[in-house]
């Protein structure tokens, strides 16, 4: 039996309650945006205040701003360009340096662990499209970094996991994440065949290094010119890290994907804190997380979201695309996985009970864009 919207969100709000959520909350901002020629600069600045403000956020700091530029810039979906299908938009991006510019950060750096490459990022951009002069000339004190190895940088930064992790219980990324201030999270909002959901939690994955975690890391030291995923590491736990890094608290846990990769997004948020998450619904695609998926679909939900808190922001968005953000494994987008949404909230790192959350902007009921449908 197919709900209404008025049914769903009902369904959702009603949903159980195992006792007082302690879990951090966070206000939400929902703004309609129909498309990507409407001024973006405008609609992520009325989020931004709703917010509370970016230059409280951003002020004489560095900020680091983690990209959604998953798969290779040469797989595009119908011929439709990247940024309107599976990646960050370029229009997003300029805007948001923009707005970092005019808020006073002292610095902002884009960075990203593209696909099979430690090369420049500016080189992967330029690869999907992207005319990268125009977009730094937006703002003087903007970068572009790969953190797939160590490009510029000159060291790797262990991130202990508060609680000791589940998967891992420290995770070496690139000094860039930890020669910052402020850490955004800029996702598309989709579907993702692991883990039910890709949104500003699970777009942090991509900070992990494949020189470390990649299928052709080293074994001892990083391999600073990798040229694969992080499969066999990461979703199914056929290989250690690179010895630099910790290898895997209990080597005889489930080597399940689904079981694995909501795990690790948890870790590597709780370890790696977001600052601000930013999620971009205006076009993607459903039905997975990118082209190599059988049955996408292209999209115009025409909506945007973003929160201080990437639980509580993810949990609204998820509401957006018409799931339930609680749903147990097996119901809802969590079908063949477990929930990270829950394991988050379990973590302490903020609530995935949409009564406890504010709501600012367009109620959910109003941007729903049922994604299953």
């Amino acid at each position: 039996m197919k709900l209404s919207r008025r049914e769903l969100l009902a369904a959702m709000m009603a949903g159980p309650v195992l006792g007082a959520n302690t879990a951090p909350t966070a206000p939400v901002a929902v703004q309609k945006c129909a498309s990507y020629e409407e001024d973006q600069v405008a609609v992520l600045a009325k989020m931004f205040d709703q917010l509370g403000g970016l230059e409280g956020l951003v002020k004489n700091k560095t900020v680091t701003v983690k990209v959604n530029l998953t798969g290779s810039p040469a797989l595009k979906f119908q011929g439709k360009p990247l940024g309107a299908t599976h990646y960050t938009h370029p229009k997003q991006m300029m805007a948001l340096a923009h707005l970092m510019h005019k808020a006073g950060a002292k610095r902002v750096r884009f960075v990203e662990s593209a696909a099979q490459t430690a090369g420049p990022l500016e080189e992967y951009m330029l690869d999907s499209g992207w005319n990268v002069r125009q977009m730094k000339a937006v703002a003087p004190n903007v970068s572009y970094d790969n953190t797939n190895g160590l490009g510029p940088a000159k060291r790797y930064v262990r991130f202990a996991v508060p609680g000791g992790g589940r998967i891992f219980p420290s995770y070496h990324l690139n000094e860039i994440y930890d020669q910052t201030d402020v850490f955004v999270s800029m996702a598309k909002l989709k579907d993702h065949a692991t883990c039910g959901v890709t949104l500003s939690m699970k777009n942090i994955f991509g900070i992990t290094p494949a020189s470390i975690y990649g299928d052709d890391a080293g074994v001892d030291d990083p391999n600073e010119s990798p040229s694969k995923g992080r499969v066999n590491i990461c979703h199914f736990g056929k290989r250690q890290p690179a010895r630099i890094a910790a290898a895997e608290k209990d080597p005889n846990s489930s080597r399940e994907p689904e079981y694995r990769m909501p795990r690790i997004t948890v870790d590597l948020v709780a370890a790696r804190p977001i600052h601000l998450s930013i999620i971009d619904g205006i076009e993607t695609v459903t039905g997975g997380e990118g082209p190599w998926i059988k049955g996408l679909k292209y999209v115009k939900p025409g909506v945007m979201i973003a929160g201080a808190n990437p639980v509580t922001t993810d949990t609204v968005a998820t509401a957006i695309m018409g799931y339930n953000p609680r749903a147990p494994r097996g119901e809802s987008a969590f079908a063949k996985c477990d929930n990270t949404l829950m394991l988050a909230e379990e973590a302490g790192i903020g609530t995935a009970d949409l009564k406890n959350i504010e709501i600012r902007g367009t109620p959910i009921a109003e941007a729903m864009f049922p994604f299953s449908s």
